[in-house]
């Protein structure tokens, strides 16, 4: 149901000349919710959220937030704030003035904008380390001062462009569970651009699956990783076989393949890649269609297999997923 706290895209369009980077597209963003666009590089999720923030016009279409069109407003004046992927931090100015400096642009006096400063640091854990410059932090510490800069000015909508990206993996996932825990205790809404499937699972209430310009699907991550509409869907989200079973396509779970059956889909394995507690196997069907099964690690190592073999591959008939054509 429409909130009037909604951020809504209204028939958003970009064009850069004969270029369509966002082509018409419609949505909803529920207030206070955590939102990943997800999709492949060149999709448009990142002009989207730009857009949004103000730092590329729009074509065509309109940003709604609170009910009133913010498409033609400064960014400064829009009610939102955007994170940058390179953190963009001044390299010449302490943690505390990084994090105050859009307050002291404002005019904010400087004992006022120093004890908000703090108040934000002490939210993302950096408030020990509020009189050093941006060169003597960590990556992940220089995001969460990043973070806090963002937030000072209070946003009603914080945009997040691939976060995560320029840090390691370990600390990727611990910052996962950092950004999930601010926005749950600051109650706004977070709009996070990612091509990482993981990242967006972990994250979001909402995914909004984009390609080529547009929205391919939309909805609360078990569905669009359960259910994928499309093809496109179905493979990107991945853990998923996009196989065609009597007239139709169908998206059929990795983990629902079972090998052996003697009187199940003939195909040859092509390849083996062990993944810890699994094993994938990959295989090639008679259709010429590719199949991956995961295998639990210790019923692979019983009855081990090698490119090359046949195989019988089943599956229950109650978990495939009709595709879209």
């Amino acid at each position: 149901m429409r909130s009037p706290n909604d951020l809504e895209l209204v028939h958003l369009t970009k064009r850069y000349g004969t270029t369509t980077a966002v082509k018409d597209i419609n949505h909803i963003f529920p207030p206070a919710s955590y939102v990943c666009l997800l999709g492949p590089s060149g999709c448009g999720k990142s002009t989207t959220l730009r857009m949004i923030a103000g730092h590329e016009s729009v074509s065509s279409g309109s940003i709604l937030l609170e009910g009133q069109d913010i498409s033609s407003l400064a960014p400064a004046r829009r009610g939102t704030a955007m994170m940058f992927q390179s953190y963009a931090l001044f390299p010449h100015l302490s943690v505390r003035d990084n994090v105050s400096f859009s307050l002291k642009m404002k005019g904010v006096d400087k004992a006022t904008r120093h004890a908000k400063a703090m108040s934000l640091l002490e939210l993302v854990a950096m408030a020990h380390l509020a009189d050093r410059l941006p060169a003597q932090l960590s990556g992940g510490q220089q995001q969460r001062v990043a973070l806090a800069r963002a937030l000072i000015t209070e946003p009603r909508v914080l945009l997040l462009d691939e976060p995560l990206s320029a840090l390691d993996p370990f600390l990727r996932i611990r910052m996962r569970a950092e950004l999930k825990r601010l926005q749950r205790e600051l109650a706004i809404t977070f709009i996070h651009v990612t091509h990482g499937q993981d990242e967006a699972l972990a994250l979001a209430d909402e995914v909004v699956v984009m390609n080529n310009a547009v929205i391919e699907q939309a909805g609360p991550p078990r569905q669009v990783w359960g259910a994928p509409r499309t093809e496109f869907v179905a493979r990107f989200m991945g853990g998923h076989n996009v196989l065609t079973v009597g007239d139709g396509r169908y998206a059929i779970r990795s983990d629902e393949v079972r090998i052996g059956a003697t009187d199940g889909l003939s195909a040859t394995a092509t390849g083996v890649e062990y993944q810890g507690d699994r094993v994938a196997v990959t295989a090639r069907t008679v259709r010429d269609e590719e199949v991956v099964a995961l295998v639990p690690e210790a019923d692979f190592f019983a009855h081990p297999i090698t490119p090359g073999e046949t195989l019988g591959l089943s599956w229950n008939p109650a978990s495939q997923h009709r595709l879209e054509s």
